[in-house]
């Protein structure tokens, strides 16, 4: 039987380190979180050779480690997602808000979508067959449709770039849908599901931290930035809707998950529906 080394995790490297994880990407841990904090940061630092939680503090706040809080962001991010997660959004999109987009006066141009927080893939992927879908499977001429989907963690992007899913997750998607945009293959024992190029083609991931200046000067028609703010304190939130608002098109939709509400927070949205607000045009 292997022997794993046991890390303590004090009062204060909990502090220091959920302080040190507030600072970067605006994610408050509750004392809620000290268990997972501490299974999941056992395994890097058993990983690095590292002797103790303070070690490992002291290694992250070090000039020389930003690719370790890149792992840091990795570990101790939760990525819960599926394909056509709150289809309220979907739905309303279908009926009315792709119409809208599409009427709009750069409408023959460009058409951008994003994804903020898009774990591994499943809304980008899903709000790119609804978008084919609408459009009856293809891409009007002369039209530049893409969509951004972006996320802290590097481990989930990879998942999601490769658009690869096992049966159990895409079990819920209508079966000819299935068909229509996933390529089924085996492996081992068990089927999976591969997302189609006509799907993954619409589609650019990349890593983002939404606390750091947008590297991307892009402004979008439509931004889903769903079930992300829960992890983030009052004026994180209010920071990042404010952030989110300038990135959109006058006219362009904000969708935010059915946990979260902009009540209390300083914004100049109009509201449409709940989780649904829009950007005033004029």
């Amino acid at each position: 039987m292997i022997k794993f080394k046991q890390y303590v995790l004090t009062d204060e490297d909990f502090e220091n380190l959920r302080s040190l994880i507030y600072k970067t990407c605006g994610i408050h841990l509750s004392d809620a979180k000290r268990d997972l904090m501490h299974a999941r940061l056992s395994r890097r630092l058993r990983q690095l050779g590292i002797e103790s939680f303070r070690e490992y503090y002291q290694f992250l706040i070090r000039g020389d480690s930003k690719a370790e809080m890149v792992q840091l962001m990795n570990a101790i991010s939760t990525n819960l997602t599926s394909f056509f997660r709150e289809p309220v959004h979907f739905e309303y999109l279908t009926k009315e808000g792709f119409s809208e987009i599409f009427a709009g006066p750069q409408s023959s141009l460009r058409i951008r979508l994003w994804s903020a927080g898009c774990s591994t893939g499943e809304e980008p992927y899903s709000l790119a067959i609804t978008l084919l879908k609408y459009l009856h499977l293809r891409n009007p001429a002369g039209m530049d449709i893409r969509i951004l989907g972006t996320d802290i963690s590097t481990r989930v992007l990879k998942e999601a770039t490769s658009g690869v899913y096992s049966e159990d997750r895409v079990a819920k998607i209508p079966e000819p849908d299935r068909r229509q945009f996933f390529d089924k293959f085996k492996r081992g024992e068990g089927h999976y599901y591969r997302v189609k190029n006509s799907v993954k083609n619409l589609i650019t991931f990349r890593r983002l931290n939404l606390m750091e200046p947008f590297p991307f000067k892009e402004v979008f028609d439509l931004i889903l930035c769903r079930n992300v703010m829960i992890y983030f304190g009052r004026a994180r939130q209010e920071s990042l809707v404010n952030k989110l608002y300038d990135c959109l098109k006058p006219g362009g939709f904000f969708m935010i998950g059915h946990s979260e509400s902009l009540t209390g927070i300083n914004q100049p949205f109009e509201y449409i529906m709940p989780t649904i607000y829009r950007k005033k045009i004029g």
